[in-house]
């Protein structure tokens, strides 16, 4: 089922019980979703790897002004944000674990034969497109980092 369908369906689910901060963010991701279908020029709707990455950078954004927020003192609009944060989420990939990430970046080095710093251009080109939606990129940054200092 694609994405779009699924998230017509949640919100229903979602204005049946009444439940208005869930429905105010899952329509905000039907709307993130047909503003991208209307910028690509519309027609057969987006491929799945678009409608994560779409998904993942909501999910960021949504997690960055909960962290302003609580650093501003409004716990409440934090709460806000960390509540449509933990409706996208459902929406995306589970994340991988820190031992999982760094298994699968030794493969991708040893893969792209980097070994030095100035081969994390090579790292990351291949590493972000496998990984998209299940790491985030900060965290694929800097293990790479870390890596290839070695």
């Amino acid at each position: 089922m694609k994405l779009k369908e699924r998230i017509d369906q949640d919100i229903k689910q979602a204005m049946l019980q009444k439940r208005k901060d869930e429905l105010t963010a899952l329509r905000a991701i039907k709307s993130l979703i047909l503003l991208a279908e209307t910028e690509k020029g519309g027609g057969s709707g987006l491929s799945e790897e678009t409608e994560m990455k779409l998904l993942t950078k909501a999910a960021k954004q949504r997690k960055e002004s909960a962290e302003i927020y609580r650093k501003e003192g409004r716990d409440d609009l934090a709460a806000k944000e960390d509540m449509e944060l933990e409706v996208i989420s459902r929406y995306l990939p589970e994340q991988m674990s820190e031992e999982e990430l760094s298994a699968r970046l030794d493969q991708i080095i040893s893969q792209v034969n980097a070994s030095q710093p100035s081969d994390m251009g090579k790292v990351m080109g291949r590493a972000t497109n496998e990984l998209a939606g299940k790491a985030d990129g900060k965290l694929i940054a800097s293990m790479v980092r870390e890596k290839l200092k070695s």
